[in-house]
């Protein structure tokens, strides 16, 4: 998820000026940037996503408990979400190149450290870093690659980033899943290859255009700032039940499945697990993508909808061990994804100023990355006691319970609104 508050552009002769950098250092043109910044956006999430069919590989390689590979997944969010509200809105005083360039060093060094990682001690702490890079890329890339977008196409980096994330997240788990399949180590080559793509990526920026000229203020900006408008409060209390259960399936199927697929399915293959993510979030794009015309709130109902279904289709493939309910799952799972995550940034962003927005947006990340690492922490912890399936049905409810009290909330909402209008 990218911070939509930082996805300003530039104009007037400060814009010139920032987009004029001085001639010491040969720059590329706009265009190039704009293709470059993109490709290094997606591939930071590509990076988030691989692990999913490789944590079969480290569970079996190294003798790992559910709750350890659980742990790895969940401590990812809650790094991202330290990083998101300590330095999130940093680039807007610093530069974007310069915060994007450090990020990308960082997410190359978490890169290396999985590459060479001997037990699950250095895999946790992999993902700790990849999380801060994570967190302190998503909002200096997504300002940039709209700001560097041509002039004609603008909308073509706010698509960027509101598509990226999701898709990147699938064909993180579809490369690795399918490297996995036909090679004979899959994490070493799976880092390896990107270790070389964050590398390439982090000297590309360097020569990338400057988007946003310097302002004072960087250290205050470190202090982390949530906070919720009053004239949008209830809405925002509306809203987290959609936000906590999408944020709760995509813990789903990226930390929590690919223990599902061998301990309940017997799947001898991680493949079928990338496969499944893939389709998840693959799903939850196109849905993003398609509904640029439905109004937010019936988005926010059928996300929840979608969700809800998903779930109990979840639970269903696990008790009957059917994969094809899984399937069902992911694709019912990946257009409540989808519709949840288009219908509430589509629903609140207007009800706010502009200055507004960041405090909005980071209560918005701090609800939802919580429900992603928390949760699926302590499902690990609970695998432990009762068995994967029992946790696994456990944590479908859950999502299932919390994603129907978002169908009754914002259909009531719904309906209280239409009666105000009709009055």
């Amino acid at each position: 998820m990218t911070n939509p508050d930082t996805v300003g552009l530039l104009s007037g002769p400060e814009g010139r000026r920032a987009r004029n950098p001085s001639s010491r250092r040969p720059y590329l043109p706009r265009t190039v940037g704009f293709a470059g910044i993109s490709a290094a956006m997606v591939a930071i999430l590509v990076a988030a996503g691989a692990p999913t069919p490789l944590l079969p590989i480290y569970q079996r390689n190294w003798g790992l408990a559910p709750w350890e590979l659980t742990l790895a997944f969940g401590v990812y969010a809650i790094a991202l979400l330290i990083a998101i509200l300590v330095i999130g809105s940093l680039s807007d005083h610093v530069g974007r190149r310069p915060l994007m360039i450090a990020a990308l060093a960082v997410e190359l060094a978490a890169m290396l450290v999985f590459l060479f990682a001997p037990s699950i001690g250095w895999l946790i702490a992999a993902r700790i870093v990849q999380g801060v890079a994570t967190g302190a890329a998503s909002s200096s890339l997504s300002a940039a690659v709209v700001e560097l977008a041509p002039e004609r196409h603008k909308k073509l980096g706010a698509l960027m980033t509101s598509m990226a994330p999701l898709a990147g997240l699938g064909i993180g788990a579809l490369f690795a899943g399918l490297l996995a399949q036909f090679v004979s180590d899959p994490a070493f080559t799976v880092w390896l290859v990107l270790v070389v793509v964050m590398a390439a990526g982090t000297v590309f920026t360097v020569f990338t255009p400057e988007t946003s000229s310097r302002k004072p203020g960087a250290l205050a900006s470190l202090v982390p700032r949530v906070s919720v408008p009053p004239q949008v409060r209830a809405f925002f209390a509306s809203t987290m039940p959609v936000v906590i259960s999408a944020f709760m399936t995509m813990a789903l199927f990226l930390g929590l499945v690919p223990i599902v697929m061998g301990a309940v399915f017997g799947a001898g293959t991680p493949l079928v697990g990338a496969l499944v993510a893939f389709v998840t979030f693959g799903v939850g794009t196109v849905v993003s993508a398609v509904t640029t015309g439905v109004r937010p709130h019936h988005l926010r109902l059928l996300g929840a909808s979608a969700t809800t279904l998903g779930a109990l289709e979840f639970i269903v493939s696990v008790r009957a061990e059917a994969l094809p309910f899984l399937w069902a799952a992911a694709v019912l799972g990946g257009a409540g994804l989808g519709a949840s995550f288009s219908g509430i940034t589509r629903g609140l962003v207007p009800e706010v100023e502009a200055h507004e927005r960041a405090g909005l947006f980071t209560a918005i990340y701090l609800v939802g990355y919580l429900a992603m690492g928390v949760p699926a922490i302590i499902a690990g912890q609970f695998a432990g006691a009762v068995g994967v399936t029992s946790m696994a049905t456990g944590f479908g409810i859950v999502i299932a319970v919390v994603a129907m009290v978002g169908v009754v909330v914002t259909g009531t909402r719904t309906a209280r609104r239409r009666k105000a209008h009709a009055a």
